[in-house]
């Protein structure tokens, strides 16, 4: 899984014990409602902090840890927690028309980075099949019903 957002906060190394330690960021992400995020970089991921600082725009690797606990009276606890693994810095791009992209353009770009390009370097017209030159589809706007044009439609 990742996580994107600007960097809210950097911690120092922290010692936990003779054989683990830890390092926290927070990340605030952009969306309606911001959130911020604490992620944990654990043992030798600490280092991948380093030259990191407030403000820049990152991405996440992250893995969602769950665990359990019995304290001494029998109640059972659980406890969640989120580990990155790795991070790196954000493309800084021109904010779009549109006001940004949406989730699931974020989704979809992730998953292929070739998702907003049309095959084999064509125009949008031609992935779709239309032939090159001064064919393509007329815009009907206001012609509705008109009888310029034969409708072909078999319906």
């Amino acid at each position: 899984m990742e996580i994107t957002g600007t960097v809210k906060m950097i911690g120092q190394p922290q010692q936990v014990s003779s054989s683990f330690r830890k390092r926290e960021i927070v990340i605030t992400t952009e969306e309606q409602y911001p959130q911020h995020i604490l992620v944990e970089f654990n043992q030798d991921k600490c280092d991948l902090l380093n030259g990191f600082h407030i403000g820049e725009a990152v991405r996440i690797g992250i893995n969602l840890r769950g665990r359990e606990w019995t304290n001494p009276q029998g109640e059972t606890k659980y406890f969640n927690s989120i580990q990155g693994w790795k991070i790196e810095r954000q493309n800084t791009q021109a904010p779009q028309q549109n006001g940004g992209s949406s989730a699931v353009d974020n989704y979809l770009n992730n998953q292929n980075p070739n998702f907003n390009q049309s095959p084999n370097n064509q125009q949008p017209g031609q992935a779709f099949g239309y032939p090159q030159g001064n064919n393509q589809p007329k815009n009907h706007q206001g012609n509705f019903g008109s009888q310029e044009e034969p409708d072909d439609l078999p319906f």
